[in-house]
């Protein structure tokens, strides 16, 4: 009885399931529910013209870009963000050289906890140090962007779109659909989740000065930004393209090979007649 109790009652419960499934499938396809009034003005990321130089199966990393990439993280973004899934000295992948990477520690705090005296007390950065996170005192909580480029959908075209999107809705396309508004102390980005953001732009013209390279424009420090975020979240992206095209070469030889050798191991043995 017990058995057969436990077998109902489970049958109960997927019965249930089943038609509280049904009847949400059934309502999704007969009576789909309005989409807010932000959808119509969200728009779908892009690169910039031309694309990244790590892009493609060939792709390899720009370092002047990623040092220019670094520099404006350093001097914009690090004011609310941080980076704690990176060493200082994974900088020298960058081509900074070991004085270099010592002394760019050594300008940051790092907190450490002494036990003794149940305080927490810091010292100057060494390389081996990750960078520590960035104290904010706003509303909010600013996200760390060591993985920004992976945890977003299409990361790298978020991050650069985001960057570079900010702007005033089109008048045509409010009053079409006059629900939608921007709250005071919010920002319009149409790349964002929602279109309205509360981090104000980043980037101006000017906020950064590169000592050689491009102007700072906008549009270029926000593609070094970007290359430097996707260095950060994926440091070894070229590496692996650079293994992986090898080894496909090998693997269509090697495949090439096996059904050449199937084909002469084979070639006396006459099919068999039924």
């Amino acid at each position: 009885m017990i058995r057969i109790g436990a077998i109902l009652i489970g049958l109960f419960f997927a019965g249930i399931a089943l038609w509280s499934f049904g009847k949400g499938a059934y309502n999704h396809v007969t009576e789909p529910g309005e989409k807010p009034a932000y959808y119509a003005f969200k728009e779908k990321p892009h690169g910039p013209d031309g694309g990244f130089s790590f892009e493609g199966p060939l792709g390899t990393w720009d370092y002047a870009q990623l040092q220019r990439g670094y520099q404006v993280y350093k001097e914009v973004c690090a004011a609310c963000h941080s980076i704690q899934y990176v060493a200082f000295r994974n900088l020298e992948e960058l081509g900074y050289n070991e004085a270099e990477v010592k002394q760019e520690a050594s300008t940051y705090n790092i907190p450490v906890y002494d036990a003794a005296l149940a305080e927490v007390e810091t010292r100057s950065g060494l390389p081996t140090d990750n960078f520590p996170a960035v104290p904010y005192f706003g509303a909010g909580e600013p996200p760390d962007l060591s993985l920004m480029t992976k945890a977003r959908n299409n990361g790298v075209d978020y991050v650069y779109s985001l960057l570079t999107g900010y702007g005033e809705p089109d008048p045509d396309m409010l009053a079409a659909n006059p629900d939608f508004e921007v709250p005071a102390g919010l920002y319009f980005n149409p790349y964002f989740a929602n279109v309205n953001l509360s981090m104000a732009p980043p980037l101006t013209e000017g906020i950064v000065t590169y000592e050689n390279g491009p102007e700072a424009t906008v549009d270029q420090m926000a593609q070094d930004v970007t290359a430097f975020l996707t260095w950060t979240a994926e440091p070894r992206l070229i590496d692996r393209k650079q293994t992986g095209l090898p080894v496909l070469i090998f693997l269509l030889i090697a495949t090439i090979l096996a059904y050449l050798s199937k084909k002469q191991i084979w070639a006396s043995v006459k099919p068999r007649k039924d």
